[in-house]
């Protein structure tokens, strides 16, 4: 069963105005799925077949003779030798949405989309289901926590289930789990399968690891440290590698769509504010199997639950961004010298928007003293702000900060 993407909205808009739209992502996040479903009576290549790639390397000025435009080209990344092809045929009629190219290698593929397609080529990004498709929502703006979103979201939901929200917390956002109805076996089986086929096909095309088990312990080590601020020392000595080893294998997971490095809000005027990345990992799911969360009670039951908890919400509005087709989604964190920490800062016409993101289900005020600080900033104004939380309603905690459900995000 295919649960529509909100993302489609995103691409339609691309297409009207690039010749070619570039969709990044994870492995099996939805990608192909996705154009297919709703690109009808567009034709479809798949280069991660061996024939059809060679014949692509090796006869570029051909493959597009058999694969007329407009066509889906998967695992583009795989023959860059089409891209100076791709190239030629836009700029010779200039028709709009004409190549709809996927990659699961974002380092790649983005190098050549810069050296071959500036400038023809829109770009998204894609991660797996939100939660607003789970639960077939069709508001689809990109979040802010605010009294609009709000009032327009809540007109589609459907009864609080926090067994509900846990569980999809735990399997995360792939697809295929959602396909038919699944055991706590058949999300084990995924994940494995995953993580070995995201080892053999894509790890090793970029990196020449000779230490796989350090590469493991390393991924391993960064699901543990999600939700936490990046320390290049602590993974290296923990993987027993070099600091520049671990900045290379960070770099793969975050270009691939694994990892997502938060940036810290700075001000240049402001000295006290730390600039240090906060690290998530983007699909909770496979964070857990990693980590050996194999169920979501022994999830909620852990010590990391905050911090997955935390993930899960971030990552919840980032795809709210990126399904939007806002590759650059203008989100943050704050933490100053003293440690004074905001969870999630959001940005939007010179107004910061504060989050704090809770397990509990009855937060305070207390919770969202440090939201004032950023009245500190200088050329900003400070707006509505959230705790996004697991209470089931949403209510005002103060005259400018709402309580509101994770599943309203």
């Amino acid at each position: 069963m295919y649960i529509k993407r909100h993302i489609e909205a995103a691409i339609d808009r691309i297409a009207k105005r690039k010749s070619v739209v570039v969709i990044t992502g994870a492995r099996q996040v939805g990608k192909s799925t996705m154009l297919k479903e709703v690109k009808h009576g567009v034709n479809y290549v798949a280069l991660n077949r061996p024939l059809v790639r060679q014949s692509a390397i090796d006869s570029p000025s051909l493959f597009f003779e058999n694969y007329i435009p407009p066509v889906i080209v998967d695992e583009i990344q795989k023959a860059p030798e089409l891209f100076e092809y791709i190239k030629d045929i836009v700029d010779g009629n200039g028709a709009k949405g004409q190549f709809y190219l996927t990659g699961s290698q974002s380092m790649k593929l983005m190098k050549n989309v810069t050296e071959s397609l500036a400038g023809r080529a829109g770009i998204v990004k894609m991660l797996g289901l939100s939660l607003r498709e789970l639960n077939g929502i069709s508001y689809r703006e990109p979040f802010l926590p605010t009294r609009g979103h709000l009032s327009d979201i809540v007109k589609e939901r459907t009864a609080f289930n926090y067994g509900q929200i846990t569980e999809r917390i735990h399997k995360g956002g792939f697809p295929e789990l959602y396909e038919t109805d699944s055991s706590i076996r058949d999300w084990a089986d995924y994940y494995s399968s995953y993580f070995q086929t995201y080892i053999e096909k894509d790890i090793k095309d970029l990196l020449n690891i000779r230490d796989e088990a350090a590469f493991v312990k390393f991924v391993k080590t960064t699901a543990s440290l999600t939700g936490k601020l990046l320390n290049y020392s602590t993974i290296a000595e923990i993987c027993g590698k070099d600091i520049k080893t671990v900045q290379s294998w960070m770099s793969v997971l975050e270009s691939g769509g694994l990892v997502y490095l938060l940036q810290p809000y700075y001000n240049n005027l402001n000295k006290r504010l730390v600039k240090t990345p906060k690290l998530h990992f983007l699909d909770t799911g496979l964070a857990c199997w990693l980590l050996g969360w194999n169920t979501p009670n022994q999830l909620v039951n852990g010590a990391m639950w905050g911090h997955i908890f935390e993930t899960f919400v971030f990552s919840e509005v980032l795809k709210s961004y990126y399904n939007d087709g806002i590759c650059d989604a203008p989100l943050y964190f704050y933490r100053d010298k003293e440690k004074n920490e905001i969870d999630l800062v959001i940005e939007n016409g010179g107004i910061l928007y504060p989050i704090e993101i809770k397990t509990t289900g009855d937060p305070t005020k207390a919770m969202v003293s440090n939201f004032k600080r950023l009245a500190d900033i200088a050329g900003k104004t400070v707006g509505e702000g959230a705790v996004i939380c697991l209470a089931k309603e949403p209510l005002p905690l103060t005259d400018t900060v709402q309580i509101l459900p994770v599943d309203l995000i």
